[in-house]
């Protein structure tokens, strides 16, 4: 059962690591044609009905929200565990995001009209390099905290080992000297960092910051729930997303 387990949740990482891998030409759209990639945040068949394809959009959108909010629950994660090994309950969570992210992208509509565009030259250049930046600040940041461990790869180890894992106290490097959530601002800068916006990625970009901002919510209370006083005290000192002055 260990090696099935091990060999699951290294399939399932791949599977993981080949749709993060499409989210930035995804999320680049017309940034990043010369990857000859037809269908992105921006590419693809333009709509017939405007507002169903809106509408359409949306709905994706919801079901990553609610895919990703309802599976980080406490609740629904000792259902799981009853269900399937512990070693692969994070892997899992990781396999059904990746599931949801694939059918956003094979679904998405790209909905026509500039919202801005910016002059070729140094702010074109700006925009792109904090695109890059982004996404290069939520992959570090992913290795900062334990990557293997986010992504179910340490767990389903550990079960291929027939040892239990252990469990890191609060730690805060780096990034996570300057703010707490350091992934978010990564994925804030890849969403924004666009030279030239469209309606839908505007659409895409809005609605994903929205929920961003319920999801820390949620999760910092379960990093209360987790951490206590420890997490309190790390509030109180540092900010959540961008690293300016300090939290009262």
């Amino acid at each position: 059962m260990g090696f099935i387990v091990l060999l699951l949740g290294v399939a399932i990482y791949g599977f993981f690591f080949a749709t993060f891998l499409y989210l930035i030409v995804f999320v680049g759209g017309d940034m990043l044609s010369f990857l000859g990639m037809e269908k992105t945040v921006d590419g693809g068949v333009p709509p017939e009905f405007y507002f169903g394809s809106v509408a359409k959009n949306v709905g994706l959108l919801l079901l990553f929200a609610l895919q990703h909010s309802l599976m980080a629950r406490q609740s629904f994660k000792h259902f799981i565990r009853k269900i399937i090994p512990d070693g692969l309950e994070r892997s899992f969570y990781v396999l059904m995001t990746s599931v949801v992210l694939a059918t956003v992208f094979m679904y998405w509509q790209p909905l026509p009209g500039v919202v801005w565009s910016t002059p070729e030259g140094i702010w074109s250049t700006l925009m792109m390099v904090g695109f890059g930046l982004g996404f290069g600040i939520v992959l570090l940041s992913t290795f900062l905290l334990n990557h293997f461990e986010l992504f179910g790869l340490r767990q389903a180890w550990h079960a291929f080992k027939g040892t239990e894992m252990p469990h890191d106290g609060f730690r805060t490097p780096m990034l996570y000297k300057y703010m707490r959530h350091p992934i978010y601002l990564g994925f804030f800068l890849a969403m924004w960092c666009i030279p030239t916006m469209t309606a839908g990625h505007l659409l895409f970009a809005g609605l994903m910051t929205f929920y961003t901002f319920i999801g820390i919510a949620y999760e910092e209370r379960d990093l209360i729930a987790h951490f206590g006083q420890t997490y309190h005290d790390y509030m109180a000192k540092v900010p959540a997303i961008f690293p300016i002055g300090r939290r009262k």
